[in-house]
């Protein structure tokens, strides 16, 4: 099992640089976890992605949308309710200093003893801190 967090989730579905590094924890025998929070910063990238950068048209807004959706409604994403790790989110978040949206993420995979898959150089910090695997991917 595993938990990917929105940072490396984001580098999957808008194509950055070494996206195809994150396609692998994408695997359902992996069981790839996060909170429910991952959609709403997926629809933040794209929507910055179109809106705020003018990358891709709104067409493009909308597919990408459209594929990030059949990921989590055909439960290759398990998505689960950030409520359920939020006390766990604010303890991280507090002790280590970091937001509480981190948090979740890193609370989650400490709940489920899951490896974090993560883009964000500093979340994969605080997760060697607080003893959670983590797979950096740059």
């Amino acid at each position: 099992m595993i938990v990917i967090d929105s940072s490396a989730f984001s580098k999957f579905l808008m194509k950055e640089e070494n996206w195809e590094r994150v396609v692998p924890y994408l695997d359902p025998d992996l069981e790839p976890h996060a909170v429910d929070l991952l959609i709403v910063e997926g629809a933040n990238v794209i929507w910055k992605y179109a809106e705020k950068y003018r990358w891709i048209t709104r067409e493009q807004a909308f597919g990408l949308y459209e594929q990030m959706m059949k990921l989590v409604k055909g439960r290759v994403i398990v998505v689960e309710p950030s409520e359920k790790y939020l006390e766990g989110a604010l303890e991280i978040a507090m002790e280590c200093g970091i937001p509480i949206y981190h948090g979740l993420f890193l609370a989650q995979a400490r709940v489920l003893k899951a490896e974090l898959i993560t883009s964000d150089k500093r979340q994969g910090e605080v997760a060697k801190e607080i003893d959670v695997d983590v797979a950096y991917i740059e």
